[in-house]
């Protein structure tokens, strides 16, 4: 028991003291004045405050940006002095004292207040004498308060009295050596002073003091030397000055001015040099090579000494180096040693001497790689520079004839192995075309030939000795070609790579042979065919390694390489009965599985159609029965589905995956199943179902799965039909489904849903699950949570029992086919029952082909879900739901309706959203841009990241399925706001420093489907997301917009992501503008922050906003017209250019107006010269190719110029309106370029007067219009506008009622009405034919007119052209008569413009007409009719003696005074609003005005 306690005080003490040195030697190395050191320490700094308790809700937040700026954190200009005084006297009182820090740690009082008692309890401090007051009233502890609640998320309020309380706090600690003794243990103050530098890292003074702080804890211990090391001073009263050792001033550099002392330290004990010790040998030994090293200035000028021919004795004789000195200076110098390596194989005699040669060349690699320098060592450094290549070459290029000969070989292509391997990261282009012109060489090829023994070699009896050399030497030689297939797949030398690709198919021959030779039905040398096997392995994982065969065809190639590894399989497999019994060739049944999976892929890409899926069939049944040859199938590939190696069963199911891509594979894998209960749909579901399967087995048959849904399936039974599908067979009612509707029903009784639900709650996102308590068989470890953040093994998987029943193995049943539960178990029933599932290519659907006579078990009476699930269950990984959610995917093609109820009732797309964890990938990126020591391998991290990307990819793809099919799946509030924040997360990860180009790929694939996903939840849902997709983007807009500038600039070398990120921009930047109209009206809505008001309110944005304008502009003017990209950069610059005046002003600066007009220019040149060429097909395709060049420059035109008179004017400056006039008969031929053009000029006149007058102007001079045969050519555009009006009604009501809104806006210009004028155009108004019968409503063309001429009622003159027409009036009395939705009273409103002007009103009071209609309104149940009847009354009647007598008509008088009465009753004062009260002052006035005399 006391041995107990001592071991657990020591290992106590032991983790205290590990503890505190983790803590503080990060913090001393932060003072080196190496950058190298500081960096690390750094990254050692940011692992502990990542990983500190609490650390999400500290300041700062720790990443990259903050890290990158504080390198030099404390390496200050102006060190402090930590001088103190010591004064005789007391000056201030201690009462004062007290006052001042009352007033410092009240929380009542203002903090400029506390600041300044601050300040002056600091300049209090200098005297030592007054630290005893402070440290009565808890000073210090007060202080790493306020720190403590700085550095809190809200701890902005404390950071005015932090620089004054740092002050404070170094004042009294260094003073006071118990205080810091106290301090120094306590690692938590260290990491709360580092914070704290981090966030005033641009506060020199704050950072100064910080780093004084750290000094005096940190070097606390060393600076109490002084005092143990010296007799005490007799005054105890005077007080302990801080100092350091000499050594720690000088290895450190420090924020402060300290004393220093002990140049020496006093501990370190000097003894006198013996002579004794000179006469040594290994003394006088290193004397002698050091006074010959410095005699000749370093190892180099030795040697070259002692190579050379004369030799001088400069010195005595006992300082001459021996013959053994001499030969460990040349080994050891790496240089010599290589070269006199390099002269020993030149000069050899025997095998011998060349074989010890290259021996040593590779220790020489060996010290490389123990060094950790690998390819950039001395070794690697030296072999660059040497010829070996030619003194290895003779060796390489003849066949050995001897034993002796082979050995040698051995050796040598061991050491180009080693090499190779050594220069794996940085792969030497030279190197790789020596060893592939040496392997591809024309005549003899003893290396590739090698690997084939001849017929004489196999027909002799060899010895045992030369069999074993022939074994290695095959052993080296195959190990050489995998590390020259794995080690160089980055290069990207044209040449190498073309030779690379030859050296692939020839070697894949060459295997082929090698695979023959050893595959001998009578003799298996299974250490020879594994070796083969996998270097095989290896090669067919290169794409393309079958095709670069001058004289054999690419798919003979395969076809050979099938039939050598299907003789394989059958041979070590389905005719043993599998790996049941025995482990003899597991290593080879897994790498021809492998090979087999690559192969099937290299066959879908070399092969045309699918005719060689036949290849892959072998007989069923025994070799003895006669219908051999009439059964072909895959049930060979079956059995390797349950092999005992998960490795096999995940290749194998990879396989079957690869194989059902094509409807002849899922239609020959079907055919295979008809022996098994259930067939191919129930085995496969069993495995996907199997919570005891690994899941990267589970994965491959969600893969299969997918693939079997692909090909379109039937609804009921269909003779003579290739697919059925699913069949379902109940013997009890008898009744049978196939296709959709077994399909439904086989996921019905699995329980599909319900067990991926328990995959969903089960998922684990962590790295490494292994735990060494071994606690999973415990019953308590049921209900753990799987996705805690311990990386523990809480399950350890189960070993599946397989039936081992005496059968024939090549017919399975369905036991083998199903992982059954453990003997007694009764809790778990298998998933698919025997009589449920019969095969989906039986020709008899009714009943399952070999099993009448079979018993098969019913399921259970209680079926409740619970009761199908084990106890034991495997963790499920990111890679597993990927693959189901792409099998969702394709079921929710397949069956939308019952799908999307299915992950309704399940709730799964919660759960899948669910398991996003964004900063579970921020943190993979913060490890991959600073690796520790600590943290796991690289290769680690790149998978995790890898996967938790692949995996948001397919929930992405999963959600924009389920928005086409419904909506209401993913439209969800609490579902919502967490998805789409962690979306926004993810596109903001910074992935600057990732180096690895695979994961960049696979961030970037994530990014795409990510912005696909916003987009389409635009699409769908707009009302609903856009807020959530606001609120999200805005909270993050300076990263998002550097986003999408890096996703712009990418349109090279991804394309899909330059697409999908602007797409997403331009709908949201739209759906967003729409919104902003909706709400335009409305009151009462809390606006938040709009994207459109951050990108022109804040400047913060400017310059990132500006990079984005610049970046989509270079992308819009930088590509082809026929780039499908540029159309996607004109889309989102149109949007941007619609919500930002900042954009608009970039576009105007960058000339992009003036460029779409030159274009305009150009594309009509263009036309009227294309028009002149025969060939009108061409002529078509040209045509449209212009027209939609020109559609998209007059749109970026419309919103550059939308509300912006700046760009108006240089539109006008760039003669915007002549090149219009020139392009109209373009334009006349197609409705929506019109419609477009005419929004143009809608957008060009609004507004701006100078605008409407340029289209009065004459075309002809400078831009002629020529005249063709698409209409006759016009002074001004504005006449050919009213021509285009003045027509009969547009089959377009579109381009009808752009061309009024447009003439409407001219309308408001005086020039414009005087062209109207002229033109007598007005006249067609008249020709208006009002609705006949029972219609009530005016036409759309009515209305239009009516709307132009209330514009031109606006101005006097424009009223004197309607007065002018006659009868005019008369027609808008009648049409007042008439009702219309949009505008109901146009013509009370022109009758009202016109009464305001004193000309008119003689002509309004002779037309009684007019007068009643006006008076009629008085008494209309409509208060905007009333309102224009009383106001233009009133009007008419102001300063018009006339109007007043006309006006006091009986009839008109008692409808003011009715209409005035009761408006006094209605609008009382409380609800009365500014157009009520005008309507009461209208009626005021006329009755005033009609009362008088």
């Amino acid at each position: 028991m006391s041995l107990n306690l001592c071991l657990q005080f020591v290992m106590g003490f032991i983790f205290c003291f590990i503890q505190k040195f983790c803590m503080k030697s990060p913090h001393l190395a932060f003072k080196n004045p190496k950058m190298r050191v500081r960096s690390l320490a750094l990254k050692l700094l940011a692992f502990h405050l990542t990983n500190e308790d609490g650390a999400d809700m500290k300041r700062p937040f720790i990443d990259a940006k903050v890290l990158s700026r504080v390198t030099n954190l404390f390496i200050v200009k102006k060190p402090i002095d930590l001088n103190l005084d010591d004064r005789r006297e007391i000056i201030i009182k201690v009462e004062t004292v007290e006052k001042v820090y009352e007033i410092f740690t009240s929380d009542d009082i203002d903090f400029v207040l506390r600041k300044s008692a601050a300040e002056q309890l600091a300049v209090i401090m200098q005297d030592i004498k007054m630290h005893a007051v402070v440290k009565k009233l808890c000073l210090i502890d007060k202080i790493i308060e306020y720190l403590n609640k700085c550095v809190c998320q809200d701890g902005e309020v404390m950071e005015c009295i932090i620089q004054p309380s740092l002050t404070l706090f170094r004042k009294v600690l260094c003073a006071d050596p118990v205080l810091r003794v106290s301090l120094s243990q306590r690692p938590s103050l260290l990491t709360l002073l580092f914070r704290v530098s981090l966030i005033f890292h641009e506060d020199c003074a704050i950072v100064t003091e910080v780093g004084a702080l750290f000094c005096l804890l940190l070097f606390d211990e060393v600076s109490r030397m002084d005092i143990w090391s010296v007799k005490p001073s007799s005054k105890s009263s005077s007080p302990s000055l801080f100092s350091l050792p000499l050594s720690v001033i000088r290895r450190y550099h420090l924020p402060v001015h300290v004393r220093g002392h002990h140049a020496v330290s006093p501990n370190s004990i000097v003894l006198p040099l013996s002579a004794d010790c000179l006469a040594l040998k290994p003394v006088s030994d290193m004397l002698r090579v050091a006074w010959n090293l410095s005699w000749h200035h370093g190892i180099d000028n030795l040697l070259n000494q002692m190579n050379s021919e004369t030799k001088i004795q400069e010195f005595l004789g006992t300082l001459k180096l021996s013959v053994e000195d001499s030969l460990t200076l040349k080994i050891t110098h790496t240089a010599s040693g290589l070269q006199d390596c390099l002269h020993s194989i030149v000069r050899a005699a025997a095998h011998r001497e060349v074989r010890a040669a290259v021996t040593r060349m590779s220790f020489y690699l060996l010290n490389d790689r123990l060094s950790l320098k690998s390819g950039s060592g001395p070794c690697g450094v030296t072999l660059k520079s040497l010829a070996w290549h030619t003194a290895l070459n003779r060796f390489l290029q003849v066949l050995p004839a001897c034993t002796e000969d082979e050995k040698l070989l051995i050796d040598v292509i061991h050491f180009l192995n080693k090499l190779m391997k050594e220069r794996r990261e940085n792969s030497s282009v030279e190197l790789l075309n020596w060893i592939l012109d040496l392997l591809l060489r024309h005549g003899p090829n003893p290396l590739l030939d090698l690997l084939v023994p001849t017929e004489s070699q196999a027909r002799e009896e060899e010895d045992d000795i030369r069999t074993a050399v022939r074994q290695q030497l095959q052993k080296e030689l195959i190990a050489l070609f995998n590390t020259l297939l794995l080690g160089f797949t980055a290069i990207t030398d044209r040449k190498c790579l073309e030779l690379l690709r030859v050296f692939h198919t020839q070697l894949a021959l060459r295997l082929l042979q090698c695979l023959r030779v050893t595959d001998a039905p009578h003799f298996y040398g299974l250490p020879s065919l594994e070796r083969t096997l996998r270097g095989m392995a290896h090669l067919t994982a290169a794409p393309g390694w079958s095709a670069h065969s001058p004289l054999t065809k690419p798919l003979d190639i395969c076809a050979k390489y099938l039939s050598g590894l299907l003789e394989v399989i059958t041979s070590f497999y389905v005719e043993r009965g599998g790996n049941a019994m025995s482990f003899m060739g597991k290593g080879v049944t897994k790498s021809t599985v492998l090979c087999l999976l690559h192969l099937s892929h290299e066959m879908m890409t070399e092969a045309w159609s699918s005719d060689w899926m036949s290849l892959w069939f072998l007989p069923l049944g025994s070799p003895n029965e006669e219908h051999v040859s009439s059964q072909q199938g895959l049930a060979w590939l079956i059995p390797l589905w349950v092999d005992r190696d998960p490795e096999v069963r995940f290749t194998s199911l990879g396989l079957g995956s690869a194989l059902t891509t094509l409807e002849a594979g899922c239609v020959a894998l079907a055919n295979s199943c008809q022996n098994i209960s259930g067939g191919l749909w129930g085995t496969v579901v069993n495995i996907l179902l199997d919570q005891s399967e690994c899941s990267m087995v589970r994965r491959e048959a969600a893969f299969i799965l997918q693939n079997l849904l692909v090909i379109p399936m039937p609804t009921e039974i269909i003779k003579d039909y290739t697919w059925q599908g699913p069949c379902v067979h109940d013997e009890d009612s008898g009744m049978s489904l196939v296709g959709k509707p077994a399909l439904q029903a086989l996921l019905y009784h699995c329980h599909f849903y319900e067990h991926l639900n328990q995959m969903l709650q089960h998922c684990f996102l962590g790295r490494y699950t292994f735990d060494l308590n071994c606690s999973a068989f415990d019953g308590t470890s049921e209900g753990s949570d799987l996705n805690g953040s311990d990386d523990s093994f809480k399950f350890w998987r189960a070993p599946s029992i397989l039936s081992t029943h005496d059968q024939d193995p090549s017919s399975l049943s369905t036991s083998e086919t199903m992982v059954t539960p453990s003997a007694g178990s009764t809790e778990f029933q298998p998933l698919v029952p025997a009589a449920t599932l019969v095969s989906e290519a039986s020709h008899d659907p009714f009943v399952v082909p070999g099993q009448h006579e079979t018993t098969s078990p019913r399921p259970p009476h209680d079926s409740s879900f619970s009761a199908l699930l084990p106890k034991q269950r495997v963790l499920v990984t990111p890679p597993l739901l990927s693959a189901m959610c792409s099998l969702l995917d394709n079921l929710l093609a397949i069956a939308p309706r019952d799908t999307a109820n299915a992950l309704r009732q399940a709730h799964l797309i919660e759960l899948l959203c669910g398991i996003t964890d964004p900063a579970l990938i921020e943190k993979c990126v913060q490890e991959l841009r600073t690796p520790l020591p600590s943290l796991s391998p690289v290769e680690h991290t790149l998978a995790q990241l890898s996967f938790l990307l692949e995996y948001l990819s397919s929930v992405s793809s999963l959600l924009q399925s389920c928005l086409l099919v419904d909506p209401d799946l993913v439209i969800q509030e609490e579902l919502l706001k967490p998805l789409l924040t962690n979306t926004v997360r993810v596109l903001t990860i910074c992935t600057k420093d990732v180096l690895d180009t695979e994961l960049v790929s696979a961030f970037r694939r994530t990014w795409t489907h990510l912005f696909n996903l916003l987009a389409a939840l635009l699409r769908k849902a707009g009302g609903v997301s856009l807020p959530y997709i606001t609120v999200a983007m805005t909270r993050h807009w300076a990263v998002v917009t550097d986003m999408f500038c890096k996703c712009v600039g990418l349109s090279a070398t991804c394309p899909t992501l330059y697409t999908a990120s602007l797409q997403f921009l331009s709908i949201f930047l739209t759906e967003e503008a729409k919104r902003c109209l909706q709400d335009k009206d409305k009151t009462n809505i809390c606006h938040s922050p709009t994207v459109a008001s951050l990108i022109d309110k804040t400047e913060e944005n400017q310059n990132s906003l500006e990079r984005l304008n610049e970046v989509i502009l270079q992308c819009y003017e930088g590509k082809s017209s026929k780039d499908p990209l540029k159309r996607v950069a004109a889309r989102a610059l149109m949007s941007l250019l619609a919500v930002s005046r900042r954009a608009q002003r970039h576009a105007l600066k960058a000339d992009l107006i003036d460029n779409c007009i030159e274009q305009m220019k150009h594309i009509h040149a263009q036309l009227n010269l294309d028009s002149l060429r025969p060939g009108k097909a061409a002529l078509k395709k040209k045509e449209d190719g212009f027209i939609k060049e020109l559609s998209t420059a007059m749109q970026l035109l419309r919103n550059c110029l939308y509300q912006n008179e700046e760009c108006k004017e240089a539109a006008l400056e760039a003669h915007l309106v002549p090149v219009l006039h020139s392009l109209w008969p373009w334009l006349l031929m197609d409705d929506s370029l019109m419609q477009i053009a005419l929004q143009l000029l809608c957008v060009y006149t609004a507004n701006y007067p100078n605008g409407c007058s340029s289209l009065c102007w004459s075309s002809y001079g400078q831009y002629p219009v020529q005249p063709a045969c698409r209409g006759a050519a016009s002074s001004s555009l504005m006449l050919c506008i009213m021509k285009l009006a003045s027509q009969m009604p547009l089959e377009n009501s579109a381009v009808q009622q752009t061309v009024f809104m447009f003439l409407s806006n001219l309308a408001l210009s005086h020039d414009c009405k005087g062209v109207i004028q002229k033109s007598n155009f007005l006249q067609n108004f008249l020709s208006l034919t009002l609705p006949k019968g029972g219609n009530k409503h005016l036409s759309n063309l009515t209305v239009l007119w009516l709307k132009l001429l209330l514009n031109i009622s606006f101005g006097e003159d424009g009223q004197q052209m309607i007065l002018r027409l006659e009868g005019c009036l008369d027609l808008l009395t009648e049409m007042s008569k008439y009702k219309h939705k949009s505008s109901p009273y146009i013509p009370l409103l022109i009758f009202h413009n016109i009464c305001f002007g004193p000309a008119n009103k003689p002509k309004i009071l002779a037309n009684e007409k007019v007068i009643t209609v006006l008076a009629a309104c008085l008494e209309s149940e409509n208060q905007n009719a009333q309102r224009i009847g009383a106001a233009a009354l009133w009007a008419l009647s102001h300063n018009y003696q006339k109007a007043k007598a006309t006006l006091k008509n009986p009839s008109i008088k008692r409808r003011v005074d009715e209409a005035y009465s009761l408006a006094k009753k209605t609008f009382s004062d409380s609800e009365e609003s500014s157009l009520n009260a005008y309507y009461l002052r209208c009626l005021e006035n006329l009755v005033q005005l009609l009362s008088s005399s």
